[in-house]
């Protein structure tokens, strides 16, 4: 399976939320994508229940199957409530930590910066998107990256107070994972129980 590429607007009104961020159309067409779409008010089975919260921390985090099952597998061998714990190895990816600090707008964008060689773990640069983030590593973009406008653009007026389980430095442009972040920190409306249940049928 290969990485969505697709119209994102079409999968946001598929989960009939903004997961790729903002989204002007979904409140013009709040409903799902297709000729039936407005119409359409099917039933769904639980298991379908169940995937489609699967699908949509995919399509949230940008990751394939593969890597989300492996990630899951992680999560169900570490102690704690499994479906929190995967959340934070979500949260812990090195594009999601590059989002959250503000240095890209969106996650695909923090991908890019990643693969494009512009970001620090530690002051060594790390170019794999999947990377896990641990607790007391500084992520920051590279020196003579911090010039880019597509970065400066992104952090003017971010409010890094929003997480508080990352520390800022904005001499540096990078910031520390102070802790892994609690459930309540997550803003995403992820139903992760339903993602524990899927995987344990």
């Amino acid at each position: 399976m290969a990485r969505y590429t697709g119209p994102k607007t079409k999968i946001a009104r598929k989960f009939g939320e903004p997961i790729f961020g903002a989204d002007k159309v979904l409140s013009k067409k709040n409903y799902p994508p297709g000729q039936q779409g407005a119409n359409k008010r099917r039933k769904t089975s639980e298991y379908g229940i169940q995937l489609r919260e699967k699908q949509k921390a995919k399509y949230t985090y940008g990751v394939l199957e593969r890597q989300f099952r492996i990630l899951f597998e992680k999560a169900s061998r570490t102690k704690g409530i499994t479906g929190e714990v995967l959340l934070q190895l979500l949260e812990a990816r090195l594009d999601n930590v590059v989002y959250r600090m503000g240095i890209a707008p969106s996650r695909a964008a923090a991908r890019q910066l990643v693969l494009h060689r512009h970001i620090t773990v530690d002051g060594k640069v790390v170019n794999v998107p999947s990377y896990s983030v641990k607790a007391g590593e500084i992520v920051a973009v590279r020196e003579k990256s911090k010039s880019l406008e597509v970065i400066g653009d992104a952090l003017a007026g971010f409010n890094h107070s929003k997480y508080p389980w990352i520390e800022w430095d904005e001499n540096l442009k990078g910031g520390k994972l102070l802790h892994m972040p609690e459930r309540a920190d997550i803003p995403e409306n992820i139903k992760e129980q339903l993602i524990v249940e899927l995987y344990s049928k």
